[in-house]
C-alpha cells in the first residue's frame, strides 16, 4: 500500500526543473507568476560567479510591497507566504562596475509552490506520523490544492463570462446609438438639402 501511495504521489506531482538564464551585465530580469492566498513558496537560486560583478534579487507583490531581498548573491534560499491573490514577481539584477566590462552571467532558480513547498518530513516528526499517513497527509493536501485550483479556474471563467456580457451589451448599445444617428444625421442632410435646392429655386 505503501508504495502505490508514493508511486500516486510521483504520478501528480509535476517535476520542475530549475530555470536557467544568462544575465547581461548591468540588466534586470523579472519572473511573474498568479498566486492565490495563503500559498507557500520556496525559491533557490545560484549565481554562477564572476569577479567583480555582482547579483541582487528583488521578491515583490502588485502593490509593490517586498517580501524578500538580498544582494551580492551567490547561492541560497528564499521563502515567504502570499496574503492575498495577487501577481507575485521576483527580479534579479545585475551590476558591474563602470570601470570593468561585463560578462555573462549564469543564473539557475527553483521555485516551489503549495504543496511542493511543503517540508513532510519535518511534519510527520513533529506529529510522530507514520509513513502511511504522512503518504495521505500528502495526498489530502495535494487533493486540497487541486480542487481549490479548479474552483479558482471556475470563479476566473465566471468573471470572464460577466465581462463578455457587460461587452456584448455595451457593445449593442452603442450599434444602436450608431444606428440612430446615422439616422439622423440623413434626416438632416436630406431636409437640408431639400431646402437649399428650393432656395435656388432648383426644386419646387
Amino acid at each position: 500500500m505503501d508504495v502505490k501511495l508514493s508511486l500516486i504521489l510521483m504520478l501528480s506531482l509535476p517535476l520542475v526543473t530549475p530555470i536557467r538564464w544568462l544575465m547581461h551585465p548591468n540588466t534586470q530580469k523579472c519572473l511573474r507568476e498568479e498566486l492565490r492566498q495563503n500559498v507557500l513558496v520556496k525559491g533557490d537560486y545560484e549565481i554562477a560567479p564572476i569577479e567583480g560583478q555582482f547579483m541582487d534579487y528583488i521578491v515583490r507583490d502588485s502593490k509593490g510591497h517586498i517580501l524578500a531581498n538580498k544582494q551580492d548573491i551567490t547561492k541560497g534560499k528564499f521563502t515567504f507566504s502570499t496574503e492575498n491573490y495577487d501577481m507575485f514577481e521576483i527580479c534579479f539584477t545585475s551590476r558591474v562596475p563602470g570601470y570593468q566590462r561585463g560578462t555573462l552571467q549564469e543564473v539557475a532558480l527553483h521555485i516551489k509552490t503549495g504543496v511542493e513547498a511543503k517540508t513532510y518530513e519535518g511534519i510527520g516528526e513533529v506529529a510522530k506520523l507514520k509513513p502511511l499517513e504522512l503518504d495521505l497527509k500528502m495526498l489530502e493536501d495535494l487533493s486540497s490544492s487541486i480542487v481549490q485550483d479548479f474552483s479558482d479556474m471556475k470563479h476566473r471563467a465566471e468573471e470572464m463570462r460577466n465581462t463578455n456580457e457587460s461587452t456584448s451589451r455595451r457593445v449593442h448599445w452603442f450599434s444602436m446609438f450608431s444606428i440612430i444617428c446615422l439616422f439622423g444625421l440623413s434626416v438632416w442632410q436630406i431636409l437640408y438639402l431639400r431646402r437649399y435646392f428650393k432656395a435656388k429655386k432648383l426644386i419646387e
